[in-house]
């Protein structure tokens, strides 16, 4: 996750995605190549890690060939997808100062649907957040028998719920990075209807 992100974006798709996949895991920064933690995911050889950013030569997981290729190399090891969680000119300085993590075997695919984002605007209509992103790359390794993904329906209900609530929030004169406590009738002192930032 970029720097800017990790500090801003306290409610973020990225955030909400590791909350609801196992496995899955934050790793804050710009320059990852030498990180400890990315090191060791890379090195342990029961991973096969890729980098999930599309491309020319990244394998198309949304090509059935392609897909089976990806099966071939994995040799039964555990798929270990790094994401580039940033905005997509964030997300090129990761990789910028991150060459290694280019060097990984690619993976991209092709959304079936445009980005479900009802408050953000996104580049382009197969510009997908994080968490649309995870969503649509465990159903892409199911589909080549890489990975078992039952529940379907969590990420996006999450991701339909986080919305839901800020257009709610909006929509009500609330400020969501906020607050409310109540006003003490007796001596005027901050109380619940006062609005504190957190």
């Amino acid at each position: 996750m970029h720097p800017k992100e990790w500090r801003r974006e306290r409610c973020g798709t990225g955030r909400l995605t590791c909350l609801n996949v196992a496995g899955a895991e934050i790793i804050p920064g710009l320059a990852f190549d030498t990180h400890p933690r990315v090191r060791a995911l890379i090195d342990d050889q029961a991973n096969f890690p890729v980098l999930l950013y599309p491309g020319l030569g990244s394998i198309e997981l949304s090509d059935p060939e392609s897909g089976a290729e990806l099966a071939t190399a994995a040799a039964g090891r555990r798929i270990t997808a790094f994401l580039v969680d940033a905005t997509w000119s964030c997300s090129k300085a990761v990789l910028r100062e991150s060459p290694g993590l280019m060097n990984l075997p690619r993976l991209m695919f092709t959304p079936k649907t445009p980005s479900r984002w009802l408050i953000k605007r996104q580049p382009g209509p197969l510009c997908l957040s994080t968490l649309e992103t995870v969503h649509e790359l465990l159903c892409a390794l199911e589909k080549i028998g890489l990975e078992d993904y039952p529940d379907k329906t969590r990420l996006l209900a999450a991701f339909a719920n986080m919305q839901e609530y800020q257009i709610g929030r909006a929509a009500a004169g609330g400020k969501p990075r906020y607050l409310c406590r109540k006003q003490s009738p007796s001596d005027g002192t901050a109380g619940d209807d006062n609005l504190t930032r957190t």
